[in-house]
């Protein structure tokens, strides 16, 4: 490629967003990303219940998901919100390709092409072309892309201090790691939980949970659960499209144009 000035572009133009999030469940994921503008689903689990959206169907192959994103890449649609229903159900798709792609019964088949996590290591090849086609679905499609998981809670061995329990994303860490390093935001969900101290006599205070049932997108990491956001987000607010979508500059800058108009 040759370098000109011609060739300069210039930055700053908002993009739709590309997003995970997690949660335990039940809290409303499917449902945050069937609220979000114009979606289409890809779904790896079924799990729309009783949700009217518009979807793929169940894709079960890495071949079908990579059609079904092959066709919102080349295909003129007015789709706006690619929703991935869900990670954690993609990733049995993403080891059975590697597999298939080297030739091994499995990821962890005993071998010794696989041992000591090289297969897993294999597989992150597999979800870098996954993320491939869903960034040039946002960067040149101008789609939001909105990928849900399931949560866990894993031990997390911090160098700073001993070791404690947190949530993340239910994915291997290598996995994890490249959605989150592709992704604008992760973003944990949880229910408001309050303790209470109540005084049981000889010294000793019973503590317990309480909540009201509320819903919460959190968007800073603490040391219960990974989080990230790129837009100065609130640290937390309600597990709703409109709320996230209110802090994002590429839904103002439209909101903006619609204005002018």
């Amino acid at each position: 490629m040759t370098i000109s000035l011609s060739s300069i572009k210039r930055s700053g133009r908002p993009k739709p967003p590309m997003v995970m999030m997690y949660a335990v469940h039940g809290i409303g994921k499917t449902t945050f990303g069937a609220s979000a503008p114009r979606p289409i689903f890809i779904q790896t689990e079924d799990g729309l219940g009783k949700i009217e959206t518009d979807t793929f169907g169940v894709l079960k192959t890495f071949d079908e998901v990579m059609d079904a994103i092959g066709t919102l890449y080349n295909e003129k649609h007015d789709f706006k919100t690619l929703v991935v229903d869900s990670l954690d159900w993609a990733e049995p798709i993403i080891h059975a390709e590697t597999a298939r792609i080297n030739g091994w019964k499995s990821i962890d088949d005993g071998s010794k092409d696989t041992a000591f996590q090289r297969g897993y290591k294999a597989a992150a090849d597999t979800w870098k072309i996954l993320m491939e086609g869903l960034t040039a679905l946002r960067d040149e499609r101008d789609m939001a892309v909105v990928m849900l998981a399931h949560s866990e809670i894993k031990r997390f061995e911090s160098p700073e201090a001993d070791a404690f329990d947190r949530y993340q994303p239910k994915l291997h860490k290598d996995a994890s790691a490249i959605i989150q390093e592709a992704c604008d935001d992760v973003l944990f969900c949880n229910y408001r939980v309050n303790t209470i101290k109540t005084d049981v006599g000889f010294n000793k205070k019973l503590v317990r949970g309480v909540g009201s049932g509320e819903r919460l997108i959190y968007t800073v990491e603490r040391p219960a659960f990974l989080a990230k956001n790129r837009w100065s987000l609130p640290d937390n607010m309600p597990l709703a499209w409109n709320a996230y979508a209110s802090g994002i500059p590429y839904y103002a800058a439209q909101q903006v144009s619609i204005a002018a108009e």
